[in-house]
């Protein structure tokens, strides 16, 4: 069986960064990390060699920030595929179209900033944590034609917003 310790050092990472993506906080997403590792303490006779405890780590933690940010009606924002330094990591330096994804990356997680609350955190949910419509639905407590429409229109502003930020940069 494996240590508790052990545990969290394998999923750490993956817990916090799904906390930061919705929480857009790192103080935040630490406590909800902590909150959702205090929970698999509680379930870890279950969890410890379970394929699944991944997975459940992962609702667990998306669930606690959901519920953390409807408890503090917070702005929601939005961090793109963990910290920056995952980011910088992408790049090489004689790799020219890993430079140029390198900055579609920062311009989509500036658009995603830029976006309204209430489109930017069901793009997040159905984009980055694979969840599906309905599931998104239920989460943020509304129905399931407001979460296709906010989607839908996401997406538009989204686009929207990268060719502003586009014309902006010089880049397209």
């Amino acid at each position: 069986m494996v240590v508790f310790a052990d545990f969290v050092r394998r999923h750490q990472d993956m817990v916090f960064s799904t906390a930061l993506r919705l929480l857009g906080d790192r103080g935040d997403a630490e406590d909800v990390a902590q909150d959702t590792f205090m929970q698999a303490h509680r379930w870890y006779a279950s969890l410890a060699d379970s394929e699944q405890a991944a997975g459940w780590l992962r609702t667990t933690a998306r669930n606690l920030a959901l519920n953390h940010l409807t408890r503090y009606r917070r702005r929601f924002s939005f961090v793109s595929f963990g910290s920056d330094e995952s980011d910088e990591a992408m790049v090489t330096e004689d790799d020219e179209d890993a430079e140029w994804l390198y900055d579609r990356v920062l311009l989509v997680r500036q658009a995603l900033l830029d976006l309204p609350s209430n489109f930017r955190v069901p793009l997040v949910l159905y984009y980055y944590e694979d969840m599906s419509y309905a599931q998104i639905a239920a989460a943020l407590k509304v129905t399931l034609a407001k979460v296709k429409t906010d989607i839908l229109r996401g997406r538009r502003r989204l686009r929207q917003c990268i060719e502003r930020l586009e014309m902006g940069h010089g880049t397209a």
